[in-house]
């Protein structure tokens, strides 16, 4: 007969588990399963919690149609829409991040990828920020090839974040302007290049359990070992504005079977978090042990201060993850 305990000694032992062991794990009691998640935690990867931060590189007009986003220009909404930031601003903010706290910085723009001389461009913005500050830099630029992720190493990125959303089976649903494929291309150029690969979803799309728990199976194929864990915000002007907002306990459940499915990875809570009446306390008891800081892409997100003096009542240790 299976058991929680079984399956977190299982996965402490180095095994996988399985798909039908995940989905029968994300039906156990949420309390017990969040416990063997974060000993899973403790014991794959210790008290160490990895800190990042973004910044909104280029905002707006969009040309892809994913439905949970603000700066997609198929959507009516308030978000802000602006050109790609030039360097000196980028560096500027990247230099208040480090003052405040934060190991690693990521520049993320808008649009279905940058053009060759916004790389350029880019590249630029990623050496001054590695010439003026101590930060690890990461970039959010969309389905670019193998030849550009390597022109953004040698600037100095050591990271590509490149998000599944959801599943292959409800891609569909949420992008039609784009396929589950090319992203899966985009990341696996990112590998060649030598980069590492930070990538997740966001839940509350609509998903099944099944698409949760398919979309972490990938993942743990590709090898990701950073995982944002999204929370939509339902934005009014997007088509999933009415979509019903996830709860506490939903997250809670969802990263502690991450964990038994990534049991070294940095799990993240990312976008959304802010929505959590406890800013997500409760999922750091419960596997996850990796956020993002500061505001988020459109929205309004938590001071690196404030999540830092968190992390230390926790007994959490602010460091790197997986470079």
């Amino acid at each position: 007969m299976m058991s929680v305990d079984d399956l977190g000694n299982k996965v402490m032992e180095g095994k996988e588990i399985t798909r039908e062991e995940a989905l029968w794990l994300y039906e156990q009691p949420v309390e017990e399963v969040s416990e063997k998640a974060d000993e899973i935690r403790a014991h794959c990867c210790s008290n160490g919690f990895d800190l990042c931060t973004i910044i909104n590189g280029k905002s707006g007009r969009c040309s892809e149609n994913c439905r949970f986003c603000a700066q997609s220009s198929h959507s009516r909404t308030d978000a802000k829409e602006y050109p790609l930031l030039s360097p000196e601003e980028i560096t500027a903010q990247a230099k208040l991040y480090e003052k405040q706290g934060a190991l690693r910085y990521s520049i993320v723009t808008s649009g279905k990828r940058l053009s060759a001389l916004e790389v350029e461009r880019m590249c630029g913005a990623v050496r001054q920020i590695r010439r003026d500050t101590g930060l690890s830099v990461c970039v959010s630029f969309g389905l670019l090839n193998e030849e550009q992720y390597r022109k953004l190493k040698d600037a100095g990125v050591t990271r590509v974040h490149n998000n599944l959303e959801t599943s292959r089976r409800n891609f569909f649903n949420v992008c039609t302007t784009h396929t589950f494929d090319d992203k899966i291309d985009a990341i696996r150029a990112a590998q060649s290049a030598g980069l590492s690969v930070c990538s997740g979803g966001i839940m509350g799309l609509g998903e099944t359990a099944e698409d949760r728990i398919d979309m972490a199976l990938t993942l743990r194929e590709l090898g990701i070992k950073s995982v944002p864990v999204n929370m939509l915000n339902p934005i009014p002007g997007t088509p999933f504005a009415r979509n019903q907002r996830m709860t506490g306990a939903d997250m809670r459940r969802i990263v502690a079977v991450y964990r038994f499915i990534l049991p070294d990875a940095a799990i993240r809570l990312a976008g959304g978090r802010g929505l959590l009446p406890d800013k997500g306390r409760a999922c750091f008891r419960s596997g996850a042990n990796a956020a993002i800081s500061g505001d988020m892409l459109t929205t309004a997100g938590i001071t690196v201060e404030t999540d830092r003096r968190l992390l230390r009542e926790l007994g959490y240790e602010v460091r790197y993850d997986h470079e």
